[in-house]
């Protein structure tokens, strides 16, 4: 009907699925099934909807053939099929005791799966609304010849149709990234959670148990049953503790959590709300569960989902929120970047002494097991990676994002990268490839000495790349440490990097430097300089710094080309002789190509300039 295209469109968008063929089968609209006539003996026994019916009469409802908004099929389980029924108001999605299969939509799918399950499996879904955040949806699992169906209750979500099929063999729900998706999940937790009362130090480790006990496949499959607080806490103590003794994670950790869970369940929000209710305990493990994880769990993927969930989280949260947190996600494409800069491969060893979120070791992970075998992979994950982070509240989320990837034994050490102990057990991993962004502008070490501490953990040889402020390149800053880097390590390269790529959380333009560790600088050492201020993303009003005109990899492609040949081209790149006095960027030696200049490049020379001078302690 007209009145249900948008929910129709809403759906299509939500589900990643056009009308006819597609990937995993087809979907057929309005009930036009031609090519399977089994279905469509079944839709016309099924008749159109009746006003009133209950779910046990399977009397005919009336003239002519059933339509649902859609039916799907599948080419590697013919025996399966999605039917889907919408409303465009959610004050239509369910009646009181689902009999009204005419006017609400969990009734109708209802209605037609007790038809559809005569010959198939009948995954049943009532979607009502046309907004993802103005939306209600209900899933329902009828057998093939059963009397009784199944309420889905984790999937409150629109899927892509695959993930159905996976969900029903038991299988790990895998999904696309989408910030958008991450965006407004965040933005609603944040804003819940404050109404709640959750205090902002509770907040991360809330959110970060939740996923730590996600990974029980116990509870996994127990929680949307809870019908009690008491109950469900039950089971969240028993998978934390069960998840993280596996991971060999201390006590006092997992008591911090447990300690957490014991807050927020006592606060009169949570003690009040019913289980089946949104904003309740079960409510945010199910949105996380359906909404976030899945996103970890794409293999195919680098991204650090789980980071990007936590830098959202706290941009929109009120308060002290972004205090209490203090966490700066390195960029997606930053963080790529450099770790095809290290070159590292499957048999490298990483570390990251400023874990946070564990972006960096996330997508070190996803490129090493691009040509690993099963084997391989296991290594990797129990031997290969390797964080420091020493905000309790980040360590937290760190370990959960890597117990969320399947690294084995999460080696993520509690405790400051300076801390001997921790650095000298490091040292004894063999680890060739460091890969860190430092906190910026603390008070008892500047950037260049976490660089410095970096190196000494590395093998002779191993690569290190920083990303840091770019005073840090100046010659009149860090002078000692400077110093204390050329005698002991080599530096390789040093790019200047887009002044905004960290939009807006970093102040100071940002570059990267690449090291050899424990090889003295040698006089006669040429070192690469790039200028790759332009990265190719452009600010888009609520997204940020995107890659709108799809300019990003030809860009990396680039400068890797650049640096990998060490090619000197105007404007992009020079090979310099330096000391630990000099300036150690690309603005101090590069000659320009002005053949190729315009108004823009001049007026964004300017900003690099102003930005230059303040950084430097002459100006």
């Amino acid at each position: 009907m007209a009145n249900e295209q948008f929910s129709e469109a809403f759906v299509l968008k939500e589900m990643r699925c056009n009308l006819g063929e597609n990937e995993f089968g087809k979907v057929y609209p309005q009930g036009d099934v031609p090519e399977v006539s089994t279905i469509e003996k079944l839709l016309k026994k099924a008749g159109g909807k009746p006003k009133e019916c209950n779910i046990d009469d399977y009397t005919q409802g009336g003239s002519g053939k059933a339509k649902p908004e859609f039916i799907l099929t599948f080419k590697k389980d013919s025996g399966t099929i999605i039917v889907i029924e919408c409303k465009r108001s959610i004050k239509k999605h369910e009646s009181e005791n689902r009999n009204k299969p005419k006017d609400f939509a969990v009734d109708g799918a209802l209605y037609y799966a007790k038809f559809l399950k005569e010959r198939y499996n009948v995954i049943a879904i009532g979607v009502s609304g046309s907004k993802k955040d103005e939306s209600k949806v209900s899933t329902f699992y009828w057998q093939k010849g059963h009397d009784e169906f199944k309420e889905l209750t984790k999937l409150n979500i629109l899927l892509e149709p695959i993930n159905y099929l996976q969900y029903l063999k038991g299988e790990k729900i895998s999904r696309q990234y989408s910030i958008e998706e991450i965006r407004q999940t965040a933005i609603n937790m944040s804003n819940n959670l404050r109404v709640a009362k959750v205090t902002a130090n509770d907040k991360p480790i809330f959110i970060a148990g939740i996923l730590i006990v996600l990974q029980n496949e116990d509870f996994e499959n127990l929680y949307p049953q809870a019908t009690t607080l008491k109950g469900l806490m039950w089971n969240i103590t028993t998978a934390i503790g069960d998840v993280l003794g596996e991971a060999e994670v201390k006590q006092d950790r997992i008591d911090n959590i447990l300690n957490t869970f014991k807050n927020v369940a006592s606060l009169h929000h949570f003690k009040t709300t019913p289980m089946n209710e949104d904003y309740s305990l079960r409510w945010y493990i199910q949105e996380l569960d359906m909404k976030i994880k899945p996103m970890m769990n794409n293999s195919d993927s680098s991204i650090d989902a789980l980071g990007e969930f936590y830098h959202e989280f706290i941009k929109f949260s009120n308060g002290d929120d972004g205090k209490a947190l203090g966490i700066i996600l390195t960029p997606q494409h930053l963080t790529e970047f450099m770790c095809d800069v290290s070159g590292l491969n499957k048999k490298s060893k990483v570390v990251d002494i400023c874990a946070g979120s564990g972006g960096f070791l996330v997508t070190a992970m996803s490129k090493m097991f691009k040509k690993a075998n099963p084997s391989e992979i296991k290594i990797i994950r129990e031997e290969g990676l390797y964080g420091v982070e020493a905000d309790p509240h980040i360590y937290t989320l760190c370990i959960a994002n890597m117990i969320v990837r399947r690294d084995g034994k999460s080696n993520i050490h509690y405790g400051s990268c300076f801390d001997t102990k921790i650095a000298n057990e490091l040292r004894k991993k063999n680890i060739d490839v460091g890969l860190i962004n430092p906190p910026y502008s603390q008070d008892d070490y500047n950037e260049l000495e976490f660089v410095e501490q970096l190196l000494s953990i590395l093998t002779t040889r191993g690569i290190a790349v920083a990303v840091v402020p770019i005073n840090c390149a100046l010659g009149t800053t860090c002078k000692e440490v400077r110093e204390r880097l050329f005698k002991k390590h080599t530096l390789e390269a040093v790019f200047s990097m887009p002044t905004e790529i960290f939009n807006p959380a970093a102040s100071a333009p940002p570059c990267v430097m690449v090291w050899t560790a424990n090889v003295p600088h040698p006089e006669d050492k040429k070192t690469f300089f790039g200028y790759f201020r332009d990265d190719g993303f452009v600010k888009r009003k609520k997204l940020g710094r995107i890659d709108a005109y799809g300019k990003w990899e030809e860009i990396k492609k680039k400068w890797m080309y650049l640096y990998q040949n060490k090619i000197e081209e105007p404007g992009y790149s020079v090979l310099h002789t330096v000391t630990h006095t000099d300036e150690w960027c690309a603005e101090a030696y590069m000659e320009t190509d002005y053949s190729t200049l315009c108004d823009e490049d001049f007026i964004r020379k300017i900003r690099d300039y102003a930005a230059f001078l303040v950084q430097s302690e002459d100006f």
